[in-house]
């Protein structure tokens, strides 16, 4: 079977850890770092703690056994569901100054056939926790990046062979160069122009038109673009968390969804005054439904674009992480439903309240789900003087 280098893994770790965490500046002497690593990706484990530990840092290692979702969904009581370790996960938050967690499914359909809303039932009981650990990163004390290894059952899904999907995790992440850090650093450089430009440009909203897609998104007021960073190696997208009340019109996402265990294909959302009022999907329509039932779950909480020129992506990767910075020949578009990210609020965002959140249009939820179009695609930005400017086409940012 497949498996990449241990000069490709070192590589790897050596993005995630020195340059994906800490907003793109790698970890500091005598910082902890919680790494969340299945079993099936333990081959990077060893290069991530090594990585940590050169860079004089503390890892805190949450080893994750494969497979184990299903028998806890059959298994488990309504106390059991609902039971919340919160004193355990306050402390992990209180003591980490880094998360970086690897993505290694090892079954994309393990629960398949569970109650969907057993499973969102089980999402809303951890809410806290995710709280806990957006107000720290709001404070500017956390830092979080993804990563992905690829197993055999990705690959299957992706229909692509192990080697063919550890070859796009290569170009993603630019492992074929000999310093990939140091082009990391050069391409959030590019995509920092792009985004400055996009936050001069006063915009009140866009419109997505595509095949079977007519969206209309309100920006929203003090909103910045954000891009790169280091949240997820990849990122290539650039994105903002638009006021959820200004969405309408349709969309439909050609791109896959693997949630929890579930598949969801060909979905198509309508949205009225910011509400999603119908959700339609080829295969999985039900759990899409459940979802969407979630609260808060039926209206944005992010828009995003990804430019052909940045990302080397170009299959499908079963994996969202890797398919919401899908490059190919029009690159993407993705709504996330769901929460919002507050860093895109453009001034102090120590000084809001929860009504101040409330009363801007920033969405705020237990789930936050991406689903992605890469069907060619025209954005219009209406701006505040008026004037209408194409922002992006054929797969690229026009400004």
């Amino acid at each position: 079977m497949y498996q990449p280098s241990q000069k490709i893994l070192d590589k790897y770790a050596d993005v995630l850890v020195n340059f994906a965490l800490n907003s793109g500046q790698g970890v500091k002497k005598g910082e902890v770092v919680f790494l969340q690593v299945p079993e099936s990706a333990k081959p990077l484990l060893a290069s991530l703690q090594r990585s940590v530990l050169k860079s004089g840092a503390h890892a805190i290692i949450q080893y994750l056994p494969d497979e184990m979702s299903r028998e806890f969904f059959e298994l488990a009581s309504d106390d059991q569901l609902k039971f919340f370790p919160a004193t355990f996960l306050k402390g992990r938050v209180k003591q980490a100054d880094h998360f970086l967690m690897v993505l290694a499914e090892t079954n994309y359909h393990e629960l398949e056939g569970i109650d969907p809303q057993k499973i969102m039932e089980r999402n809303m009981v951890f809410k806290p926790y995710k709280d806990w650990r957006d107000a720290k990163e709001n404070k500017g004390k956390l830092t979080w990046t993804i990563g992905l290894f690829a197993t055999p059952a990705m690959a299957k899904e992706a229909n692509l062979t192990l080697k063919e999907a550890w070859q796009q995790i290569i170009k993603a992440c630019f492992l074929n160069y000999q310093n990939p850090v140091a082009k990391w650093r050069r391409v959030q450089n590019k995509s920092n122009l792009i985004r400055k430009k996009l936050n001069k440009l006063e915009i009140v909203s866009v419109n997505i038109k595509a095949k079977d897609t007519d969206l209309n998104i309100t920006i929203g007021e003090n909103r910045q673009w954000l891009g790169g960073g280091g949240r997820n190696i990849p990122s290539f997208e650039i994105f903002t968390s638009p006021d959820w009340r200004g969405t309408n019109g349709y969309i439909f996402f050609d791109q896959p969804l693997y949630r929890q265990g579930n598949l969801i294909k060909n979905i198509k959302l309508t949205f009225k005054d910011g509400l999603v009022v119908n959700a339609e999907a080829g295969y999985g329509e039900k759990f899409l439904k459940q979802l969407i039932k979630v609260t808060n779950s039926d209206k944005i909480g992010e828009f995003s674009l990804t430019d052909k020129r940045f990302s080397k992506i170009n299959k499908f990767m079963a994996e969202t992480l890797f398919d919401e910075n899908f490059g190919g020949e029009f690159g993407n578009t993705h709504l996330a439903l769901g929460s919002a990210y507050k860093d895109t609020y453009s001034k102090n965002i120590k000084k809001l309240t929860p009504k101040d959140w409330d009363d801007f249009g920033f969405n705020d939820s237990a789930v936050h789900t991406d689903i992605i179009a890469t069907i060619d695609r025209i954005v219009t930005a209406t701006l505040k003087n008026g004037k209408e400017v194409i922002l992006y086409k054929s797969g690229k940012f026009q400004i």
